[in-house]
């Protein structure tokens, strides 16, 4: 074709057809960008759909310790206790990390462990048998290598209750922090402090927490006879047996659990409960974490 006759310079025809390819790139490049946007809102969608579909995790770090070398003799049932109540927690569904004659290395790597797994839906469970120590207005889990001659031993060698709770808190557990202390015993190290408190010191419960201790801040509790301890098998007895909704509740099953000790010891071992929950928390494996 004659593009002269037409008046049609070569140059307009170029001009023309890379207009046209522009435009064709424009509306390749907007057809991709729909496409991404749509291949991304899908992987939303299927992400919130498998996230709804997955149960809210169940972890617990159970903590039994027994052989303290500062002691006249061994506790035997902190490590009967963390076996009894690994088993119960297992049966509701619960990521058990257990952990007996702990020492203060093994205390902090399972720390570090159980920080790893929570999520921000994790239903978190902290149980400590064996001895504890108030210091600094916290309470302290003594590990069994534990070298204590005064407070500042304790906090050196101790791992604070405050400490864990703070450290999945860092995580964002949402649905709930649970604590089982059983360390309210007399223990070993008290005849060398020259100022010393009996018992643990009171513990405030972080946002969306629940805390059983064995005994009422700054008062011990003597062992009983058995292979387990008054506060576990009081709490392994409500855990286990649910005669209404109610009773599968964690609030319910600790509260349960402090009135049977205090009526089993006449009131000379009244456990504490504190709770900061914003919502029901069920132990059964097939309930809901709320």
């Amino acid at each position: 074709m004659d593009f002269s006759r037409l008046g049609i310079s070569r140059r307009s025809v170029a001009i023309t057809a890379a207009l046209v390819g522009m435009v064709s790139l424009a509306i390749g490049a907007h057809a991709a960008l729909n496409k991404r946007a749509l291949d991304a809102a899908k992987a939303v969608a299927t992400e919130q759909a498998d996230r709804a579909a997955k149960p809210a995790s169940r972890i617990a770090l159970v903590i039994g310790n027994g052989h303290y070398p500062d002691a006249n003799s061994p506790l035997t049932q902190p490590i009967n206790d963390a076996r009894a109540l690994t088993a119960s927690l297992r049966g509701e569904g619960f990521d058990v990390d257990v952990v007996e004659d702990a020492t203060r290395d093994d205390m902090h790597r399972a720390v570090i462990r159980l920080k790893a797994k929570v999520r921000p839906d994790s239903v978190v469970m902290l149980f400590f048998g064996g001895y504890g120590v108030q210091a600094g207005r916290q309470s302290y889990m003594i590990p069994v290598d534990a070298t204590i001659w005064k407070e500042a031993d304790v906090r050196r060698d101790g791992v604070s209750v405050e400490s864990v709770l703070e450290a999945v808190k860092e995580q964002g557990a949402a649905s709930a922090k649970l604590v089982v202390l059983d360390a309210s015993r007399r223990n070993p190290y008290e005849r060398r402090f020259r100022t010393f408190s009996h018992g643990l010191a009171p513990i405030s419960p972080p946002d969306n927490a629940l805390i059983l201790t064995s005994a009422t801040p700054g008062r011990v509790a003597d062992d009983s006879d058995g292979p387990h301890s008054l506060l576990v098998t009081e709490l392994l007895n409500n855990i286990n047996t649910r005669d209404a909704d109610t009773a599968a509740a964690a609030e319910a099953i600790f509260n349960n659990t402090r009135i049977a000790v205090s009526r089993a010891t006449d009131g000379a071992q009244v456990p504490t409960v504190s709770s900061s929950l914003q919502e029901d928390i069920r132990l059964g494996a097939n309930d809901a974490g709320g």
